[in-house]
């Protein structure tokens, strides 16, 4: 069947009069700011602290928009006797947001937990080169990241919350003063000694009473029976 001509245009009428009628929901950006969902893709906050330099995020990087300079220093032994160590120090960690496609995967790969998502998208630079923001610029931006979801009722406690806490017990019990021996044996000592009742003198508790007949006299009235 041949379509009618202008039933076309009269379906494009029909939805232009029905969104006439409907109130408009354009937000007046930047008068009004957008209610954006807490986990939404805005940029990519880094942690410094939690990062290794283990280079994960920069492989990984589809786009290769983040560079990462580092060198190495010498760590002496913790113990005497002990061998050194070598750790990578953080020089330099920048992302180029003019290149990123904000996929995530860098996010995702790193094993610390030193890159994460911030609703900011305010950073907007009328030289594109100025995209490339440095780690000083990610430190700001991990302070607007939002707290992650409270975890399951019947959840297991995560293992960072478990080592903190073993830590933090070792180092409560380390600050308690030790017990000093004189004050240890006079504990042991007063344990040891046996509660006396009240109002009796140490005679009364030593000595026995002398109605009480002794085991080798016989007792009044066995006499005769012997």
């Amino acid at each position: 069947m041949a379509p009618i001509p202008g039933s076309g245009l009269a379906k494009g009428l029909a939805v232009t009069l029905r969104t006439m009628t409907k109130k408009s929901v354009t937000a007046q950006y930047p008068d009004a700011q957008p209610d954006l969902p807490p986990r939404t893709r805005g940029v990519i906050g880094l942690f410094e602290e939690n990062c290794t330099v283990c280079m994960l995020c920069a492989r990984e990087c589809p786009d290769w928009c983040i560079y990462i300079d580092s060198h190495k220093e010498t760590v002496p032994a913790a113990t005497p006797g002990g061998r050194e160590r070598s750790r990578n120090v953080l020089d330099r960690f920048a992302i180029d947001f003019s290149l990123c496609m904000y996929c995530g995967i860098c996010i995702e790969v790193c094993p610390f937990d030193a890159l994460f998502w911030s609703p900011e998208f305010e950073y907007a630079e009328t030289d594109i080169r100025d995209l490339t923001h440095e780690r000083d610029k990610l430190r700001e931006w991990m302070w607007t990241v939002p707290a992650p979801p409270a975890l399951d009722p019947g959840a297991e406690e995560p293992k960072e919350l478990a080592a903190a806490r073993k830590t933090a017990d070792k180092l409560a019990a380390q600050q308690v003063p030790p017990v000093t021996e004189s004050h240890a044996d006079e504990q042991a000592r007063a344990a040891e000694q046996p509660t006396r009742p009240q109002g009796d003198s140490k005679q009364q508790t030593d000595q026995p009473k002398s109605d009480q007949p002794k085991p080798d006299q016989p007792k009044p009235g066995q006499e005769g029976s012997a």
